[in-house]
């Protein structure tokens, strides 16, 4: 179905074609050729990162952070259950056991008074999921980790951009990790990244991305590696993509606002934004106040042509996660069942907001409501 406003489009300048038609034309189109390194060199200077490591899409970014690390079997790694899948699913690669925790009913993120609670002796690591642009409480989980000698992976696949204070997610943990996806604040089309403190776990993360190449002998392998490296013409996207990050977050803080504004008094919430953080609204997401509003409201947008998604399921509800009871994680249930994402793309207009927040009041007043 073609949708009026779809919930996301990246914002492509022009400059993409222009730099891509570059790289096509130097025939370096693989993973090797100059963009690689200026997209790194961008991103970890846009971010405050001490290393920069591209790689082919954000799933294999947390994948290799996490191997990068040698979390593996009989390693534990606690993980929010309200989070898209790919932050689980990497866990288990390593053959390391997902160990959920609960959200916080404010902010989304997950609790960290859960993660307290779930800490073992097998505990290797905590991974926060930055949910939909919302930062989670890194200085509580930085002392927490420091205090109990675990690892911290940032999973910021959706908050490039979100800072606490001044610093900017993705710079607290150990490593972190970044989505280019089309639907992201910025894209590659399918791309990824890697940030990491510790130089030598950045030299093996560059390492385990490139087939476990040795470093002083041609076609030598002494690891098991991967085939998780980006390619040059992806990289010439995101150099163009980050010519243009901080006007794209500025677009989406006006979008936030103008939701704010056009949804005044409706029985349902916007995703707040915590005191001393910058919310990137990578998705601009409400919760209704009843949960079987929400699949309907969602059916009334689509017929007028404004696409949503639902919030995340909560993975450990999933078969293979072990099909758990939803009400085992009160608050993770509480928001899927509620949520949803409304058009967030950056060349939203604000007569386009006025728009789609008209359609929304219209499906409550249809139903008896302000």
């Amino acid at each position: 179905m073609s949708y009026q406003y779809p919930v996301y489009r990246p914002r492509l300048t022009g400059r993409e074609r222009e730099l891509v038609l570059e790289c096509i034309d130097s025939t370096w189109i693989s993973s090797k050729g100059k963009f690689i390194g200026e997209f790194e060199s961008k991103f970890a200077d846009f971010i405050g990162a001490e290393h920069a490591l591209s790689v082919s899409n954000g799933t294999v970014a947390l994948h290799v952070a996490l191997e990068a690390l040698g979390i593996g079997p009989g390693d534990e790694v606690i993980v929010p259950t309200l989070t898209y899948i790919a932050s689980v699913n990497a866990i288990l690669y390593t053959g390391a056991t997902p160990v959920f925790v609960d959200s916080e009913q404010e902010y989304w993120q997950l609790s960290v008074d859960d993660v307290r609670a779930k800490i073992t002796e097998r505990t290797k690591a905590i991974m926060p999921v930055h949910l939909y642009g919302q930062a989670c409480d890194m200085e509580a989980l930085v002392a927490l980790a420091a205090e109990h000698s675990i690892y911290l992976v940032e999973d910021c696949a959706e908050a490039l951009g979100t800072r606490i204070g001044d610093r900017f997610v993705g710079t607290f943990g150990d490593v972190a990790t970044f989505s280019f996806f089309g639907n992201k604040t910025i894209t590659t089309g399918e791309g990824g990244m890697v940030v990491a403190k510790d130089p030598a776990v950045a030299n093996l993360i560059s390492r385990l991305k490139g087939q476990g190449l040795a470093a002083n002998r041609e076609y030598w392998h002494d690891i098991v590696g991967y085939n998780y490296r980006m390619t040059n013409i992806c990289a010439a996207i995101g150099c163009a993509q980050m010519e243009d990050v901080e006007g794209v977050i500025a677009q989406k803080q006006r979008i936030a606002e103008w939701y704010a504004q056009g949804l005044t008094g409706l029985p349902l919430a916007r995703h707040a934004v915590k005191p001393g953080t910058f919310h990137s609204f990578w998705m601009v997401s409400v919760i209704t106040d009843a949960a079987e509003d929400r699949d309907p409201l969602r059916e009334h947008l689509k017929a007028v042509g404004v696409e949503t998604r639902p919030l995340f399921y909560p993975v450990h509800t999933m078969s293979m996660y072990g099909g758990g009871d939803p009400a085992a994680f009160p608050v993770a249930d509480h928001l899927s069942r509620r949520g949803l994402n409304l058009p967030s793309y950056p060349d939203l207009a604000e007569d386009d907001v006025s728009r789609i927040c008209g359609h929304i009041r219209a499906y409550f007043s249809r139903n008896g409501r302000p």
